[in-house]
C-alpha cells in the first residue's frame, strides 16, 4: 500500500479528482494514503529534508538555496503568521519566484509548518479556518503538482479536558482539508493537550479515519516517558504522514532538545528501518527546536550542515533509499 500519495485512499474518483491526479501522485501521507500499490505508483525511497523553523533569520529564498546546496532532498517551510513565508508576506509575484526557485533547486516542498490550535471560541475558530485555507493555498501556489501537507501541534491543556473540543474542531479542519486537497498533519507534543500517538490515532479514528487528517511522528516528544520506539511506531505507522526528528537529552530539570544526531544516543537507523519496512515512503525532516535556535550565537547554516552530517549516513545504515532530486 502506498503511504506517500496526497490523494487519500478510499476517495471516489470523480471529475475533480481526475483533474487533480498530478497533485495526488506525490502526496505525503501515511498508511491511509491514496493510491494502492496495485497501481504501481509507490515511490522508491523517502525524502530527507530540513525545516526553515530553524532558519527564522534567513529569507525563504536564501533558506531554499542553502538547504539545496547542503544536499537535502526536500524542505519544510515555516508558514506561521510571524514568519517570512507567512501567506500575508507572500504576494503572487513572490510566490511565483519561490516556486521557480524550488523547481530549479530540485527540492521537494514536503510540508508547511503552522502553529495553529483548535479553540472553543467560535469567532477564533472561524479565523483559524481562514488561516488554514490561506496556508493551503500557499502550498498549492508553491508546489501545484505536489502540494505539501500542513503540520501543526494542537496546543496545551490536558487530554481529558481537551479531547472533545479537539474532535469537534478537527471535524471542520477535515472538511477544509478535503475541500482544499491539502492534508493536515497533527503533531503530538510533549506537555501538550495531545502528547502521544495513541491520542492522535483516537482523534483520527473518531473522524472515521479521514485521510485528510493524519499525524506527525516525532520521537523527541515521547522520549523518557515510557513510550518505546517500537510501540510508538507500531501505533503511529498507519496514520503517519510526516516524520520530524531531533534529539532529546534528559536533564535535572526534565529534558532538553538538541540537534538531530547531536546526542549520539538515539538509533535513527532503527527508526527509519521500522517505518520503511512498514511501508512509509514520505519525508523525514530535521527540525531545530526553539531551545536550540533561541540560544545566543546560533547559526542556522551551521545547524543545517550538522544535521545533514549526523543523519545522512543513517539512511545507508538502515538500508532505506533516498529519492534523488
Amino acid at each position: 500500500m502506498n503511504r506517500n500519495d496526497h490523494r487519500p485512499q478510499g476517495a471516489s474518483v470523480n471529475r475533480r479528482e481526475f483533474l487533480s491526479t498530478a497533485i495526488a501522485a506525490s502526496a505525503v501521507v501515511g498508511l491511509g494514503s491514496a493510491t494502492s500499490s496495485a497501481n504501481n505508483n509507490t515511490p522508491n525511497g523517502v525524502t530527507f529534508s530540513f525545516g526553515t523553523y530553524g532558519m527564522k533569520s534567513m529569507s525563504t529564498e536564501d533558506a531554499i538555496r542553502t538547504v539545496a546546496e547542503i544536499g537535502y532532498d526536500g524542505i519544510e517551510i515555516a508558514a506561521r503568521a510571524d514568519w517570512d513565508a507567512a501567506p500575508a508576506r507572500m504576494p503572487k509575484p513572490r510566490r511565483n519566484q519561490v516556486r521557480s526557485l524550488l523547481t530549479d533547486s530540485g527540492l521537494r516542498l514536503t510540508a508547511l509548518m503552522e502553529h495553529l490550535f483548535p479553540v472553543k471560541d467560535e469567532a477564533e475558530h472561524q479565523a483559524g479556518l481562514a488561516r488554514l485555507r490561506d496556508v493551503a493555498q500557499l502550498g498549492h501556489d508553491l508546489s501545484p503538482h505536489a502540494p505539501p501537507l500542513i503540520q501543526t501541534v494542537l496546543g496545551g491543556g490536558t487530554w481529558e479536558d481537551q479531547k472533545a473540543m479537539f474532535l469537534d474542531r478537527l471535524s471542520d479542519w477535515a472538511k477544509l482539508a478535503e475541500e482544499t486537497e491539502t492534508v493536515i498533519a497533527i503533531k503530538p507534543h510533549r506537555g501538550g493537550g495531545m502528547s502521544q500517538p495513541l491520542e492522535a490515532v483516537w482523534l483520527i479514528q473518531q473522524l472515521d479515519n479521514t485521510p485528510w487528517i493524519r499525524m506527525v511522528y516525532d520521537y523527541s516528544h515521547y522520549a523518557f516517558r515510557d513510550l518505546s520506539v517500537a510501540k510508538t511506531v507500531e501505533t503511529a505507522l498507519p496514520y503517519t504522514a510526516h516524520i520530524a526528528i531531533k534529539d532529546t537529552l534528559k536533564t535535572d530539570k526534565g529534558f532538553q532538545f538538541v540537534l538531530p544526531g547531536e546526542s549520539k544516543s538515539f538509533d535513527y537507523a532503527d527508526l527509519f528501518r521500522r517505518f520503511y519496512t512498514g511501508g512509509y515512503r514520505a519525508d523525514i525532516c530535521c527540525e531545530v527546536s526553539g531551545m536550540v535556535s533561541g540560544q545566543a550565537g546560533y547559526d542556522p547554516i551551521a545547524a543545517a550542515k550538522s544535521c545533514y552530517a549526523n543523519i545522512a549516513p543513517q539512511f545507508a545504515r538502515a538500508n532505506v533509499p533516498r529519492r534523488s532530486r
